[in-house]
């Protein structure tokens, strides 16, 4: 088998229709936005779609940077660093009630004792 017969070539096509041109801003501190502009194929802003922002930061967790990434509804650039501190914080809060309920739904597993997984031999 050769290694081009892993990808699929359809994945491969690029949309014609869905190009952006990516610009990014930081702070150097806390804060990284990118602008996604859309383009045309000839690579002229295409103004009949609008451009979106997303944020990204990292926090400290007890096993090291956690990263932070966001869409942030703007329209401009001043107004997605206005909305940046919600933006995040509202993803940090998604994070860590999908975490909570990952717990709960762990925690709340049925154990069923002498049951073995398939394929293992049970030996008495």
């Amino acid at each position: 088998m050769s290694e081009n017969e892993n990808i699929p070539e359809d994945n491969l096509n690029v949309d014609y229709n869905n190009l952006y041109r990516e610009e990014a801003y930081t702070d150097l501190k806390v804060a990284s936005i990118r602008k996604f502009i859309p383009v045309k194929p000839n690579g002229s802003e295409d103004k009949s779609r609008d451009p979106f922002f997303i944020g990204q930061t990292q926090i400290m967790s007890p096993s090291g940077p956690l990263p932070i990434q966001c869409p942030i509804d703007a329209a401009t650039l001043k107004d997605a660093i206005k909305k940046f501190p919600e933006a995040i914080q509202g993803a940090i809060e998604k994070l860590i009630a999908e975490a909570k309920q990952m717990q709960q739904d762990e925690e709340s597993r049925i154990v069923l004792p002498n049951t073995m997984p398939q394929g293992k031999i049970k030996l008495d």
